[in-house]
């Protein structure tokens, strides 16, 4: 239902923005834009869908090999301690555990294409234990809320295009990002606990939040001491060697249960390929509502409000430059990603503009997508508190990002 009156909404501003252009500003071209983008943003959800075909089919069709060959059980068993207090509706030692800690870790290296299929195959597994098959369950939403906080400890991509853009050290923002989206997501657990009613106060999360803590100690104590070079070499390659460990891995357990791994693959890949065709509807849906959101004016017009707000307020608007990227990033991964190259090639990729523009771009995800393709992938509707924790979880990364990037720029 709010995801509705979201949507509603953005048309509506849309249409009013455009027609206030054309009115007292005469600027004919503006409903030619909005059409022009409504057309061209299905079209790119089209191709999103399609680009996501190939990668859904390979990564379901491994999982299912994992599946048959009990590693994913297996990851069940050694996280059911954890995931009963974070996930209670979740029965003790089911395989859907296996499923989230591999779309978590798949999100925390910055995997986007393994992460996705991965998490449309934990929320397929949530769905069964989902009574109500148009509503969103409280373990559904946490498992989101963990997506769209962004957890990311290798941000490969933002380090690629600083050092396309020509950044002196394009892995000097390696630090404050793994910061901003560690604050992300533990305000997004909190705050989805808090509507949950799930105690937080245990040993058991107590001890994981404190190990996390030190993770992070630890990789951001071991990536100090690299070089810009090393860094980006060492980054890539755990990457490319952990991605191919975990089908290496799945294929040996399929074989040690004597299961017929290529039938099991083909069997997965087949799901792939009717999870990709139905979600296209879904995708169309959110990615023409930004693009005319965006093509009226009225994000340019949200822009300048704040910066008049936040210079009434006495406060430093030099992030204000920044925000295109954090407002855009929970509509549309694109679209931030286009938003943070441009802004790094308007004031430099070393300017603490662009450094804080690549910071909201790790530091938080994009809200909509997510809550588009994962619900819709299995035809939830009535999505309930997901917008409202997933939107606090990126409104804290992007304050984050911002206090961050004083203390570190």
């Amino acid at each position: 239902m709010v995801l509705n009156y979201i949507w509603i909404a953005f048309f509506l501003v849309a249409f009013v923005v455009g027609a206030a252009r054309l009115l007292f500003a005469g600027d004919t071209d503006v409903f030619s834009d909005m059409m022009s983008a409504t057309f061209s943003s299905a079209r790119t959800a089209f191709e999103v869908s399609l680009g996501l075909t190939g990668v859904l089919s390979l990564w379901l069709g491994i999982m299912r090999i994992g599946e048959k060959g009990g590693v994913v059980n297996f990851l069940a068993r050694i996280l059911s301690p954890l995931f009963v207090k974070l996930f209670p509706g979740i029965p003790k030692g089911h395989p859907v555990t296996g499923s989230i800690f591999m779309n978590i870790a798949a999100n925390m290296l910055g995997l986007d294409n393994a992460a996705t299929p991965m998490g449309l195959k934990a929320m397929s597994q949530l769905q069964e234990l989902n009574e109500k098959k148009d509503t969103a369950t409280d373990a559904m939403i946490m498992f989101l809320v963990l997506n769209t906080s962004g957890l990311t400890v290798i941000p490969v991509s933002i380090m690629v295009y600083r050092a396309q853009l020509g950044a002196a050290n394009p892995t000097d923002i390696f630090v404050p990002l793994l910061l901003a989206t560690f604050i992300s997501t533990l305000a997004g657990v909190i705050v989805t606990s808090l509507y949950q009613k799930i105690n937080l106060l245990n040993k058991t999360v107590l001890a994981t939040l404190f190990g996390l803590c030190l993770l992070v100690a630890a990789v951001v104590w071991g990536i100090s001491r690299l070089s810009k070079e090393q860094m980006n070499v060492m980054s890539n390659l755990t990457a490319d060697i952990l991605l191919m460990a975990v089908i290496v891995v799945f294929i040996i357990a399929g074989m040690r249960r004597r299961v017929n791994v290529y039938d099991a693959f083909i069997e997965g890949a087949k799901d792939g390929f009717k999870t990709a065709v139905r979600i296209i509807p879904y995708l169309v849906a959110i990615l023409v509502a930004v693009g005319v959101f965006r093509a009226s004016g009225a994000m340019d017009m949200l822009i300048d409000g704040i910066r008049y707000v936040v210079g009434l307020c006495g406060i430093d608007t030099s992030f204000v430059e920044a925000l295109p990227t954090a407002l855009m990033k929970p509509l549309s991964g694109s679209g931030a990603r286009g938003l943070m190259i441009d802004t790094m090639t308007t004031y430099g990729a070393d300017s603490f503009v662009g450094r804080l523009a690549c910071l909201f771009q790790g530091s938080c995800d994009t809200t909509f997508y997510i809550l588009a393709v994962y619900f819709g992938s299995v035809g939830i509707r009535r999505m309930r508190h997901a917008v409202a924790c997933g939107l606090m979880a990126d409104l804290a990364g992007v304050i984050a990002a911002i206090v961050i990037s004083y203390i570190f720029f």
